[in-house]
């Protein structure tokens, strides 16, 4: 029965969603749920990306015209009717091995799309401008990998597509209320941490009207993340927001919707059966890991370890909250230079009141760290993990507080190739033994803001260590890495990918700050 309760769902929640458009699940229905539990195509994001050559209804009728098919017939029934993409080449690796820096400088061309009016019945969302995409599999732009991938765009001087990038996230806010997870309709229901407005401060701030509006799409984002914190009471959630039991309010990971990722479909239909509880609550769990960017993780977890306990959304996370202190400061001092006095005294009173709450609820001082909260249990989850340098790199975190956590990070978290992610070893590639750029940066930076001058140093050095030594032994820039081993990362529900936008534009950052010596 479950197949059918999933992909009635799917249809169903098109009317409650918000700004959504129809997604592979909800236009295929029974031909989607079986190409994808028949895993037709190794990669679950194949069939999702594809882009019909006939009109869906038109594919459908045809699809029902056949009492049955087998795996055979009905992957070349699919392949008949669909464009099915190809994995993507990867950059060619260097033969010739020239300093990093300037090898990630000609990738910028290669991950670069121009701007294209998606077909009818295609997952793509459209767009205005050009966007530079992660590489491998990832076709398409990403909310929080792109701020990263614009931090190395600074550096070689790619202003161009910085400020496109940006008008691209701007037009998505503007269309849809939101910045989607990435650029496809099955990426509608969930965004990602929100980045956009340091994306704002990267970026060109000379001309007024731009300035502005793109002050009121971060305004806008803002008030997406905040939807339903009005009337909430204390210990309840709605959406993105929790109200604590003190009255203050913080926010959480959630996704719009509570069946299987389209692009997941199979792995998460096949996670929710070995769960006793509600199939739609697992989903919700998984798409909301999702949201987070790290999926997935010990810290949505129950138990630490396994997938099947997954409670993303019981979870009030570090990270997304000092991101949402980040986006309030930012919007009370851009509303200070455009001179709206109301706006800067609502958003300087919400940083205000963010910063105490989290000061209450997730800074731990026996342990000299910020911990993510489980708010239905009223109690610190206990994982220690590399989002605890969060409050230092939006400025959320008291002098007092980024110096005890500096000596955690020396510690527990600072591993021979970098920081680690979480001290966990799960499997899942939000864990041990994997380091991600993004991370790098955000400690580097934190770190450095409050004059941990050589624990950045370390991470930093550890860091491009770990990626240069990869480049020279493959020519290629992943994804993630093993910073235990010095070798490729691992784990999680997809191959490893490279390209790789936010580990070149780390890269090239880092480089800047630490030039080789």
């Amino acid at each position: 029965m479950l197949r059918f309760t999933v992909i009635a769902a799917a249809v169903l929640s098109l009317g409650t969603a918000q700004a959504q458009t129809a997604t592979p699940a909800d236009l295929y229905g029974e031909l989607f749920h079986q190409v994808q539990m028949r895993r037709l195509f190794a990669d679950g994001k194949t069939f999702v990306d594809a882009t019909p050559k006939r009109p869906p209804a038109q594919i459908m009728a045809e699809y029902r015209a056949h009492a049955r098919f087998s795996d055979a017939e009905l992957k070349r029934f699919v392949t008949a009717r669909f464009d099915v993409p190809s994995e993507a080449p990867p950059p060619p690796p260097s033969k010739a091995r020239p300093p990093i820096s300037q090898h990630i400088a000609t990738l910028w061309p290669v991950l670069t799309r121009q701007p294209e009016t998606p077909p009818v019945g295609s997952s793509a969302l459209p767009l205005d401008k050009p966007y530079v995409v992660p590489g491998g599999r990832f076709r398409e732009m990403y909310y929080w990998d792109s701020y990263f991938t614009m931090l190395g765009l600074a550096q070689d001087g790619r202003d161009d597509l910085i400020e496109a990038m940006t008008d691209d996230f701007g037009g998505l806010i503007d269309r849809y209320g939101r910045i989607p997870n990435g650029t496809r309709t099955y990426y509608l229901s969930r965004s990602q941490p929100p980045f956009f407005y340091l994306m704002v401060g990267l970026s060109d701030r000379s001309d007024p009207a731009v300035f502005k509006r793109r002050v009121d799409q971060m305004r806008r984002e803002h008030a997406f993340w905040m939807h339903g914190e009005d009337g909430l009471k204390p210990g309840a959630a709605s959406a993105r927001v929790v109200r604590l039991p003190d009255g203050s309010i913080l926010n959480r990971y959630w996704d719009d919707r509570d069946t299987p990722r389209d692009e997941s479909w199979r792995e998460d239909i096949l996670t929710a059966r070995e769960v006793n509880r509600p199939a739609a609550e697992v989903f919700r769990d998984l798409r909301a890991g999702a949201e987070s960017g790290w999926d997935f993780s010990a810290r949505w977890l129950a138990d630490g370890k396994t997938l099947k306990t997954i409670e993303t959304t019981a979870i009030v996370p570090v990270d997304l909250n000092s991101l949402m202190y980040g986006v309030e400061r930012a919007i009370a001092e851009a509303c200070d230079e455009l001179k709206d006095r109301d706006c800067v005294r609502d958003f300087a009173r919400r940083a205000d009141d963010r910063r105490a709450a989290i000061d209450r609820w997730l800074w731990n001082p026996e342990r000299g760290v910020y911990l993510d909260y489980q708010w239905r249990e009223r109690r610190p989850t206990g994982i220690v993990s590399a989002a605890a340098l969060y409050p230092l790199f939006t400025g959320a975190a008291s002098q007092k507080q980024a110096n005890v956590v500096a000596q955690v990070v020396w510690d527990q978290l600072l591993a021979p190739g970098g920081i680690r992610t979480t001290g966990q070893t799960t499997g899942q590639q939000w864990d041990a033994p994997n380091g991600w750029a993004p991370l790098q940066w955000v400690a580097v930076r934190g770190l450095r803001a409050y004059g941990e001058d050589a624990l950045a140093e370390q991470i930093a050095r550890r860091w491009l260590a770990t990626v240069t030594r990869e480049y020279q032994a493959s020519g290629k820039m992943l994804e993630k890495y093993d910073i235990e081993e010095a070798r490729p990362g691992g784990g999680g529900e997809y191959p490893l990918q490279d390209g790789f936008g936010w580990t070149n534009g780390v890269t090239q950052a880092l480089l800047a700050l630490y030039p080789a010596a």
